[in-house]
């Protein structure tokens, strides 16, 4: 079976061929852990666990090393700890938000149907990897210290800017540089700086008597070559991260190891909006995976941003994920005999679509078209798409419409439902045709269908689902 990528260091798709099939390896940079992850973090999780999965497939599951890094200290977090903890030391508040953010997000991935990565490094127990590549790049004199910073020369690394496919003179005009007197050019960035009072703090290397802590981009640097080498297979993440993290990340590693390649491909997702808009708390739609998951279940969620090309920006909507919840139900409804005695193979249409850059959207097309089959009775469509589905990381099985509707509207009132359908009854009787549009439009907010008939005998009858 042959795997095609989107490279987007060489702007191609092409052939994934791994360095070591029996050893196949990948990066991607995973959460930075001082609050709840939001909908636009759970993309490339998902988006890559669906990769890893693929990957096991082809391989073999024991032939695969997925690394997705904890990132353990930053600004953010020190700022965090502050905020909540003023009380205590700050070292010990830090660990405090730190163990319970990791703790909250692999929760919340969990729920997505993510599977756990072979390896989940953190970034404070890799202080001495980061020493090292520090120590290696000022020997090749690729980094220098000033004023108890060290920082990466850029000016020094000829192939700076490939994967970005910018100049220097335009990274610098669109981003957003720190103007500092330690700085030998505007584009050098810090590998190592100093800590103040009370933050965490190591041993710096370049022979700088102060302790210090690592800057951002040389943590990847350091966990990716721990736990898979100078080279790899795969490196990911989104596509906010191709500049500068991923970019200096590719400098600092190549210059220290003399190497032309990190990893042989690098992938990333598009960017996702919630409503058309931009995520922004300012603008009130910046919604977590934690805030979802009490009205649906992540199989819908999941469900819903695998619709998308990883490659393509994503609008985030409402209306998107009440027609994944309906689509999972309906699937639900046709796997029902399968899940009872599961046999057969993922469909070779959906391996094909997956095979082509993760084609998620033609993958769910191809269920779709199972689903049909299933529904005019082919038993084997029915088993093909139950096992298809769980290869993607949701089981229909799961989701269960009226547990959707009490997550949206609390406790299914039975009583209160029949009253509104003998209410309902009593208004066409009367011909009080807007009373009875009315209730039908109430029953409709609580997540209930109706439908009206005749019984045995020739008589009106309204029976009522869960709406799907």
């Amino acid at each position: 079976m042959e795997l095609k990528l989107y490279d987007t260091l060489t702007k191609e798709k092409r052939l994934f061929v791994p360095l070591d099939p029996n050893n196949v390896r990948m990066y991607v940079c995973g959460p930075t852990v001082y609050d709840f992850a939001h909908i636009g973090n759970a993309r490339p999780v998902i988006v890559f666990d669906v990769l890893f999965r693929l990957l096991r497939h082809i391989y073999g599951d024991k032939h695969v090393t997925y690394v997705r890094n904890i990132t353990d200290v930053d600004d953010k977090i020190n700022d965090r700890a502050a905020r909540d903890f003023p009380g205590m030391p700050l070292n010990e508040a830090i660990r405090k938000v730190t163990e319970q953010t990791e703790k909250q997000f692999h929760a919340d991935v969990d729920a997505l149907g993510c599977l756990r990565p072979t390896v989940e490094p953190r970034a404070t127990e890799h202080i001495a990897e980061m020493r090292a590549i520090i120590e290696k790049l000022i020997a090749n004199g690729n980094a220098y210290v000033e004023q108890d910073h060290v920082l990466f020369a850029v000016a020094t690394d000829k192939n700076y800017g490939k994967l970005a496919r910018r100049s220097l003179d335009e990274m610098l005009a669109g981003a957003r540089v720190d103007v500092a007197p330690y700085k030998r050019e505007p584009m050098d960035f810090v590998l190592w700086k100093p800590s103040k009072p009370g933050e965490p703090s190591w041993p710096s290397p370049g022979g700088i008597k102060v302790q210090g802590r690592p800057g951002w981009h040389i943590e990847c640097s350091a966990m990716s070559w721990k736990h898979l080498g100078e080279k790899f297979d795969i490196h990911g993440g989104g596509i906010d991260l191709v500049f500068p993290h991923h970019e200096n990340e590719l400098a600092q590693t190549c210059c220290a190891f003399h190497s032309d390649r990190m990893a042989n491909v690098w992938m990333h997702n598009g960017f996702l909006q919630v409503e058309g808009e931009k995520m922004s708390k300012s603008l009130g739609n910046f919604v977590t995976i934690n805030e979802l998951l009490k009205d649906w279940p992540g199989e819908v969620l999941r469900f819903n941003m695998l619709k998308t090309h990883y490659r393509s920006p994503m609008d985030w909507t409402l209306h998107g994920i009440k027609e994944s919840a309906t689509s999972l139900d309906d699937f639900r409804h046709h796997t029902k005999m399968a899940a009872l005695d599961v046999s057969g193979n993922v469909s070779a249409d959906v391996l094909a679509a997956m095979s082509d850059d993760l084609n998620t959207p033609k993958a769910i097309s191809e269920l779709h078209l199972l689903a049909n089959k299933a529904r005019a009775g082919d038993f084997q469509a029915s088993m093909s798409l139950l096992l298809s589905s769980r290869f993607l990381g949701f089981d229909p099985q799961r989701v269960d419409a009226q547990d959707i509707v009490r997550r949206q509207h609390g406790t299914i009132d039975e009583t209160k439902i029949n009253d509104l359908i003998e209410g309902r009854r009593s208004a066409r009787a009367r011909k009080d045709f807007a009373e009875s549009d009315r209730i039908r439009d109430e029953l409709a907010k609580m997540g209930v269908a109706i439908k009206d008939g005749k019984d045995a005998d020739g008589k009106p009858v309204t029976t009522w689902e869960i709406a799907r």
